[in-house]
């Protein structure tokens, strides 16, 4: 993808920021933000992305390019439980403004998340995009779902009323930056802080921010004109969580403090179906083994980053304390 222009919404997202990086290599990339701090514009400068301020909340964006070629929309609040007001008029109420102010882009990508499916007893159940949905409680974001399902329902009304071509993704675990799942869980055996796994098959699919950038141009190219596209955003590789720690074990020549027990909150597996994608993408090309040996070389070794990494504090203590891994 080259010479478009982008805007993408939560840019200072500690997995935003390397995709938004990539993407401006060829293209004219906005990113917006609130950027609390100062240093935050210069940080998202470096990379060659055009820092735009954004308030979803309000609906302020006057600094939003108008009309551009496409619209990545990662942008998301993460609220404890008695937020859910303000959750839903930023997640929800703010994305339907924004699409507004942006057509007729030439088509959109809606990130959700697989925290949209109805839960299932099997830890090993690949979530379809055509299984019911349901709004169950998260550890790391009590209203996450709720306000997912309700952002898919604003961009299917935004998609026929407005004419903005869209791909809804429904995003599985991120690997890559160190903030996130697996850089949480190393965090943990590293520290001797006990890691609750709900049963002992809990799986993932998870999907390199590398894989993410390089798939984004056949996402939105894509795109559905009448009725969004809806995928699930997911790599090729199902992972159990025990196994990575195990290699985690291996590398740090630490042991895991592992609980087995259910937990409220825990998913007991987040495994969807990535056939529809790679229809779309073709395969992933990141291995999930080598990309956690990437991660312990950065995170254990002190190696070079391979990606642009956020190293800041988020704007809450709450966001604070999920991406540090403390689920109090």
């Amino acid at each position: 993808m080259k010479g478009r222009t982008i805007v993408i919404t939560g840019v200072t997202g500690k997995a935003v920021l390397p995709i938004a990086a990539e993407l401006a290599r060829d293209n004219e990339v906005f990113g917006t933000s609130r950027f609390s701090r100062a240093d935050e514009r210069e940080i998202v400068e470096a990379y060659g992305i055009r820092p735009c301020r954004a308030d979803l909340a309000e609906g302020d964006f006057a600094k939003v390019p108008k009309n551009p070629d496409h619209l990545l929309h990662f942008a998301w609040l993460r609220s404890s439980a008695d937020r859910l007001s303000e959750a839903m008029r930023v997640n929800v109420e703010g994305a339907g403004l924004l699409l507004d102010h942006v057509r007729p882009a030439r088509s959109a990508l809606i990130v959700s998340s697989s925290a949209v499916y109805r839960g299932n007893p099997d830890p090993l159940h690949r979530y379809r995009e055509d299984d019911p949905l349901g709004a169950g409680p998260s550890i790391a974001a009590a209203t996450s779902a709720t306000c997912k399902i309700a952002l898919e329902s604003v961009s299917r009304i935004a998609a026929r009323t407005l004419g903005i071509p869209m791909t809804i993704a429904r995003l599985n675990t991120v690997m890559g930056p160190p903030l996130a799942f697996y850089g949480k869980k190393l965090r943990a055996l590293l520290d001797g802080v006990e890691i609750i796994l709900p049963n002992e098959r809990e799986a993932h699919n998870p999907i390199h921010i590398e894989d993410m950038a390089s798939q984004v141009e056949a996402l939105l190219d894509a795109a559905g004109r009448k009725e969004p596209l809806t995928i699930n955003w997911s790599g090729d590789e199902i992972v159990a969580t025990s196994d990575a720690l195990a290699r985690m074990e291996a590398r740090t020549g630490r042991d895991a403090n592992i609980c087995v027990r259910p937990a409220p909150g825990l998913a007991g597996g987040t495994v969807t179906d990535w056939r529809r994608r790679r229809a779309i993408t073709g395969p992933c090309q990141v291995e999930f083994t080598s990309a956690l040996d990437r991660m312990l070389d950065e995170m254990v070794d002190g190696a070079a980053p391979a990606n642009p990494q956020r190293n800041w504090e988020y704007s809450t203590a709450f966001q604070n304390r999920i991406f540090r891994g403390a689920t109090d």
